[in-house]
């Protein structure tokens, strides 16, 4: 692939082997809820509010800490649940994990609840280990035990659960029992040693050393995103990188690990964790939308950003750790669809640099090529382009492209684009310049307006859903993949009527640029010519909206691709066309995405 960084097949962590035990002795007990598992389907004749409270369903209901039981807390919301709550199998989960992302139905965007296991550190697996020994001791022994033996007690316990503790696979060497001893020693903030008896003791020496935790409070226990709120409030019960929050004072390497946590402060934290947290990339994206590590369109192939499709025909599958080494199905997932219209980070030349807000963009070097993130099959749209900056050595080319238009060229180098250059107002296609106009330059704002007939193929055809494409991993983001077919497709190219171009310059019509334009998907689209500024402005309002015709603001794409989508969604659905215009207000509206799950999966 290119050379921004490798995209290898998508997997998911290590599968689990389901050999642990599932009933886990006295440890795991059975937790009878009031509350349902937030799933139920609002009935054809319900009015919206009661729609309303399905979606929330026992979210908003934390029942206590039931220590004992496979407990779950919420990464965003940080309350507890028990796993019995939401249906979560537990087949392979112990109490106290930690190893884990769990999301629950009210703070998911998905409006379902999101649980992932991860492949947990020896620290970890310590950690759950040793609390389930001290539960277990206090709830079944007369005299509780603190400290337990490292051969007769923490080694067979973690044997007989690996599969539980953890994704990874058990090692093939016996070595792992030594590696349990030096982590257990090394983390004197989280566990007490002790490797002999006392003096007069009647303990074997056999069985030293004992370990135990430094923090007997075991309802301080958490998965290890709960450090996310310490350093911007006050602390919360679980600990810290998986582990215990330790005490005060309670060792040299415990108060270097909190003034070094002290001043890395919020910033720092939450970059370390974006790299380690498996959550839903459509939660973790930057402010405008989209990963700053990417896959660029180039050398032949084009990557769609994915997000988790909460109404795939199998959405729990989203919650298995069974896709290792294995294609990931594309039904699982969907096109990631934007709020706004913006100029695309994926879709341009990586040496043009993109404002943060995504509207302005700034040339480097050649020639080089931005398509926005929305495209236009028919009707008739608008947007404008402001000249920022352009030096005597710059230049630009402003105006549409189809999406296998060359990234790396001029806007109008081939049958895919076409533009208006800003040396001497030359209008480019196929690499033919044709005068149009006068130039334009450094404080003008331009339009640009294009019409594209409803009759086509194109025009009729609902976008791309991308689920029969391979799906790949790139910096913990999912991206379909799609082949171009450059030749064949521009040996496809036919001309439509009526279809058009017009430019504008400072809100003058300056007169037909084109016609009878190819049939395709347009894109407004920027090619800049070494450090040229400019900044888009795709609506609804316009420096100098045009007086003479009608047209949609390029904005507008957003709600009508939402609607597209839906359609392409409904067309899975055998549903009167009433309930059918219900569902999709509801939709659009309200979110009430449970309803339609109910109509595609029925009881």
């Amino acid at each position: 692939m290119a050379s921004e960084g490798e995209a290898g097949s998508a997997s998911v962590i290590e599968p689990e082997t389901g050999d642990g035990d599932a009933g886990f002795g006295d440890l795991t007990g059975n937790l009878e809820t009031e509350s349902s598992n937030g799933k139920e389907a609002m009935d054809p004749g319900s009015e919206g509010l009661e729609a309303a409270d399905t979606q929330t369903g026992s979210g908003d209901e934390e029942s206590g800490r039931h220590q004992g039981e496979v407990e779950l807390q919420c990464a965003l919301c940080m309350k507890w649940f028990t796993a019995d709550t939401f249906s979560i199998d537990t087949a392979t989960c112990l109490p106290f994990m930690t190893n884990y992302v769990f999301h629950c139905n009210v703070c998911h965007h998905s409006g379902n609840t999101y649980f992932l296991r991860k492949q947990a550190n020896l620290k970890e697996m310590c950690l759950t280990a040793l609390a389930n020994l001290t539960w277990s001791s206090r709830t079944q022994e007369e005299h509780p035990k603190t400290m337990f033996s490292k051969d007769k007690d923490i080694i067979p316990f973690i044997d007989k659960y690996w599969e539980c503790m953890t994704t990874r696979q058990r090692p093939g060497k016996l070595t792992w029992p030594n590696n349990l001893v030096k982590t257990m020693s090394k983390e004197r903030d989280v566990f007490l040693v002790k490797e002999h008896p006392d003096p007069g003791s009647k303990d074997p020496e056999e069985d030293y050393p004992k370990f135990g935790l430094l923090d007997q409070d075991l309802g301080n226990i958490g998965p290890s995103y709960d450090n996310q709120k310490q350093t911007t409030a006050a602390p919360t019960p679980g600990g810290l990188n998986g582990g215990l929050a330790p005490g005060p004072g309670k060792g040299r390497g415990a108060k270097r690990k909190q003034q070094q946590q002290q001043q890395e402060g919020a910033t720092a934290g939450a970059a370390k964790r974006t790299r380690s947290d498996p959550l839903f990339s459509a939660q973790r994206l930057p402010p405008h939308g989209y990963p700053l590590e990417h896959p660029f369109n180039k050398d032949g192939y084009r990557y769609i950003l994915a997000e988790p499709d909460p109404h795939a025909p199998d959405p729990e599958k989203l919650e298995l750790d069974c896709w290792a080494g294995k294609p990931i199905p594309g039904d699982l997932y969907r096109a990631c669809l934007y709020e706004r219209v913006l100029l695309a980070l994926h879709d341009r030349a990586p040496q043009l640099k993109i404002s943060d807000d995504r509207l302005t963009v700034t040339g480097e070097k050649g020639y080089s090529m931005v398509r926005a993130s929305h495209g236009v099959r028919k009707g008739s749209w608008y947007f404008e382009v402001s000249i920022d900056e352009m030096p005597p050595d710059t230049a630009a080319r402003l105006g549409w492209s189809q999406p296998l238009g060359n990234l790396q060229a001029p806007l109008g180098y081939d049958k895919f684009s076409y533009s208006w250059r800003s040396k001497k107002g030359t209008r480019f296609h196929q690499s033919v310049g044709k005068h149009y106009s006068s130039g334009y330059g450094q404080g003008d704002t331009l339009g640009f307006f294009i019409e594209l007939p409803d009759g086509t193929e194109t025009a009729k055809a609902l976008p791309d859903t991308y689920k029969d494409k391979a799906l790949i991993k790139f910096k913990s983001y999912l991206y379909f993949e799609e082949k171009d077919y450059v030749d064949k497709a521009e040996k496809s190219l036919k001309t439509v009527t009526p279809s058009r171009m017009l430019f504008y310059k400072n809100g003058v019509n300056l007169g037909l640029a084109y016609e009878n334009l190819f049939e395709g998907l347009y894109f407004p689209a920027i090619s800049l010519y070494r450090g040229c500024t400019v900044s888009v402005n795709f609506g609804p309002l316009f420096k100098h909206p045009p007086k003479d015709i009608k047209y949609q603001p390029v904005s507008t794409q957003t709600h009508i691709q939402c609607i597209q989508k839906i359609l392409d969604f409904f067309q899975t659905l055998n549903i009167p066309l009433s309930m059918l215009k219900f569902l999709i207000t509801l939709w659009m509206v309200y979110q009430y995405t449970q309803s339609l799950q109910r109509y595609r999966h029925p009881a």
